[in-house]
């Protein structure tokens, strides 16, 4: 546990940690001035975008793992198992609690994308759709990231929030990177959808 500055944050994907990611240094949040007009606009469209991709994401990621992934997909997929920051949030709760949640979720979800990514390169280093799409979706998540983060400083004055990371992949046997990499993404699907309901009322237009 420690304090993880917030470029680095962005690039941790090798392995399993708990921190405390700091959004922006000094008094106040400086940060804010650099974000655009329409920053509320762009995090809306791009949980929209993730939340209509993720599954697609997944189908294609199962594809290209072959048997026995495409056969046994409950058994061997199933997320229960694994690691996924809490997510207890609601459309009722307080705005501020919202964003919070969400970004301990992307920024988690980034970390994920960067070890699923780089076992992908390795083991199925010819699946030029799916590794676009995995490198597509980091894309996204990064800039949703970086909004959260204008809009935690802009709007509360928020400088560190407590972030968690999966388990990291290195080392494992194929079949375990695989399975890992099948179960985050699973859990994803589920996820997304969920924050998808909750944040997006919080950003639309009034």
């Amino acid at each position: 546990t420690g304090v993880v500055p917030f470029v680095a944050l962005l690039l941790l994907q090798r392995r399993p940690v708990a921190g405390r990611a700091l959004l922006v240094t000094g008094p106040g949040c400086p940060g804010h001035d650099l974000c655009r007009s329409n920053v509320q606009e762009q995090t809306r469209r791009q949980v929209a975008l993730l939340n209509a991709t993720a599954q697609d994401l997944f189908s294609l990621y199962l594809k290209c793992q072959g048997e026995p992934f495409s056969s046994e997909t409950d058994r061997l997929c199933n997320p229960s198992g694994i690691f996924f920051p809490a997510f207890r949030v609601n459309r009722t709760s307080e705005r501020k609690e919202v964003m919070v949640a969400m970004y301990k979720l992307f920024a988690f979800l980034n970390a994920s994308l960067g070890n699923i990514t780089r076992d992908q390169e390795e083991l199925n280093p010819t699946a030029k759709e799916l590794l676009d799409r995995l490198h597509n979706t980091t894309k996204t998540t990064r800039g949703l990231i970086s909004n959260l983060t204008c809009l935690l400083c802009k709007n509360y004055n928020i400088f560190q929030v407590d972030v968690s990371y999966g388990e990291s992949s290195k080392g494992k046997s194929a079949f375990k990177k695989k399975q890992q990499g099948c179960q985050v993404l699973r859990k994803y699907v589920q996820v997304i959808a969920q924050a998808a309901r909750v944040l997006l009322p919080h950003l639309s237009p009034p």
